[in-house]
């Protein structure tokens, strides 16, 4: 009689059925083991949960499978053929760390060396500005100083957390900025417009019946009377930055000596520009109040300021000092404008404003960047933990570990970083530096004074393909560390323009004062009203200029775009901001009343 077959439940486990089951049963305990938990601590993330179980189940998989080899390995003939299999492994291991680390370094070197007789530097010491004597330094005056020593010291140490003074006040964080934001009534000369004062003094008036904070007339001013009035709180401080102005150098005490350099601290950017904010909000209330000689004054010492921070090699520092001498630039317009600048001031802005070069600090700036990326690199390959990695990887890049998944992110780059070969990092630096050569060199020429942006797009098409490749381990420290590029660059050219463009409309004011209206040419301006007419930077033709029916003028730059369009300039939905890729780039007055 035939034996009734076993039940596949009651049957002994063997072989590979066993091995599922075994694993099968593993990840059902793991996932209810991981459910407890996160219900117990209440730290259930949403949309992570699975991530997270993730882990646990790759880790249970691995433990089986370890289980399993540590079972194999109980076996003389076994043991033998791992260790072989082991003492082989490490040495095709060892061959291939030397040969990498061997690569690495010769590739670098070799690209350097080239470069370097071309002019170029890589090391980022070669980029940090030299000393200057504390009695000849702008940025070590004790007004200057407030907005930076709580947590520098002014030869340039980091103070400890611990160890900083709270009662330190920062005499440069002016109010301004936060209401020029509130009340938006500051004008924009790239769209026309004035700054309209009542607004302003309908503000402070407004708040002197809630707060102290501005002082107000009992009885309402004019309303650039008023606005002054409300911002002289900061008189004795802005004099005080004024005589600090006078000093022939600027050197901010940052701790350059820093071990990594992603962790060079940079307080006083805020304060700079903080400082550039209320001067422009002066300058726009002096001019209509017939003070154009403070107005000159305050835009002299906005100047000041862009120039205190030129040396520093950072690109975040020249964007700062775009952004600066856009301020500056609106009480320029509108004393221009309303025909309230004489023609030595107008001598004295465009002495101020022919001072700027912002192609040439382009390429500073990103030769800068290049080095301190390069020298961040450096330094994370000298070995550290990977918990000192973690910390860097925050610093530098969009991760900033505010989630678990972005933490894990961390902790896995770190053990990368700790275990990957010398040479990989050396050609990390390679990919980064080859690659920003296109951006430094090949789009921008300061001595020519010009800007292509046909390059820059075959540029950043190429970069775009570039960096849209896998990740490789000699290039994912570049995904993580390098800025966007194209954008810097598309602000500078737009800001060299736009200074251009001033000195151009400054030269022709200087003419309608001696004339009595303007030119029917920019060619008659030169050499008595301006030593040399700038070119357009996009094309190196001359700017475009005419005169209009109402006795103004038209000047303007073919902007991004290449393309004549007639002087118009298009701006972005709702007409909020001008957009330099398309039209042109447009110096125009708002008709007069």
């Amino acid at each position: 009689m035939d034996e009734k077959p076993i039940s596949i439940w009651k049957k002994p486990l063997h072989g590979l059925r066993s091995l599922f089951l075994s694993w099968l049963g593993l990840m059902i305990a793991t996932w209810i083991i991981f459910e407890v938990i996160m219900l117990a601590v209440g730290a259930r993330v949403a949309g992570e949960d699975i991530k997270l179980w993730a882990v646990f189940a790759v880790c249970a998989t691995i433990a089986v499978f370890l289980v399993l080899f540590i079972h194999w390995l109980f076996c003389w003939s076994n043991f033998k053929r791992f260790l072989f299999s082991l003492a082989c492994l490490v040495t095709l291991i060892a061959l291939g760390y030397v040969e990498e680390d061997w690569r690495g370094k010769h590739d670098w070197e070799k690209f350097t060396r080239e470069w370097e007789a071309r002019g170029e530097k890589f090391d980022f010491k070669d980029f940090v500005p030299p000393a200057v004597p504390d009695d000849q330094n702008f940025a070590v005056t004790p007004v200057v100083a407030s907005c930076y020593d709580y947590i520098l010291t002014r030869d340039g140490k980091k103070i400890p957390s611990e160890q900083r003074d709270t009662n330190l006040v920062n005499r440069l964080a002016f109010d301004p900025g936060e209401i020029t934001r509130k009340i938006n009534t500051v004008g924009n000369w790239a769209k026309q417009t004035t700054s309209n004062l009542k607004l302003w003094q309908a503000f402070y008036r407004d708040l002197a019946t809630k707060t102290n904070l501005f002082p107000v007339s009992p009885q309402p001013q004019s309303p650039a009377a008023d606005v002054l009035l409300a911002l002289s709180k900061y008189d004795a401080t802005v004099e005080e930055l004024r005589q600090a102005s006078q000093l022939p150098a600027s050197r901010f005490p940052l701790n350059y000596d820093t071990e990594c350099p992603a962790d060079i601290l940079l307080p006083h950017l805020a304060a700079m520009k903080e400082s550039a904010q209320l001067l422009r909000m002066r300058a726009i209330a002096e001019l209509p109040n017939g003070q154009s000689d403070k107005a000159l004054a305050d835009v002299q010492l906005s100047m000041r300021l862009v120039g205190a921070i030129r040396t520093e090699p950072f690109l975040i520092s020249h964007l700062v000092r775009i952004a600066m001498t856009e301020m500056a630039l609106q009480p320029v317009y509108e004393g221009l404008a309303n025909r309230q600048w004489t023609d030595a001031q107008l001598v004295a802005l465009n002495a101020e404003l022919a001072k700027l070069d912002f192609l040439a600090d382009y390429q500073f700036s990103m030769r800068g960047e290049r080095a301190m990326t390069c020298a961040i690199i450096d330094f994370i390959s000298k070995r550290q933990s990977y918990k000192q990695y973690e910390a860097v990887l925050g610093e530098i890049s969009d991760n900033d570990g505010a989630t678990t998944t972005s933490q894990l992110k961390n902790t896995v780059l770190a053990v990368g970083l700790y275990l990957m070969p010398v040479g990989w990092f050396a050609q990390n630096k390679l990919f980064i530096a080859r690659n920003e050569q296109d951006w430094i060199t090949g789009v921008v020429f300061p001595e020519a004074h010009l800007v292509s942006p046909q390059k820059y797009r075959e540029v950043g098409h190429a970069q775009d393909n570039i960096y849209s490749r896998p990740v490789k381990p000699w290039n994912f420290l570049a995904k993580e560390f390098s800025p966007a590029l194209g954008a810097a660059g598309r602000k500078s050219s737009r800001e060299q323009i736009s200074v251009d463009l001033a000195c151009t409309a400054i030269a022709l004011e200087r003419y309608r004062l001696a004339h009595g209206e303007f030119p029917e040419l920019l060619d008659v301006l030169p050499p008595q009203f301006i030593a040399q007419v700038p070119h357009d930077v996009i094309n190196g033709q001359s700017l475009k200029y005419r005169r209009t029916l109402d006795g103004q003028f038209v000047l303007y730059s073919v902007g991004w775009n290449e393309k004549d369009d007639g002087g118009v300039m298009f701006t972005s939905e709702g007409g909020t901001q001008p957009i330099f890729d398309k039209g042109d780039w447009v110096w125009r007055y708002p008709k007069r009343e």
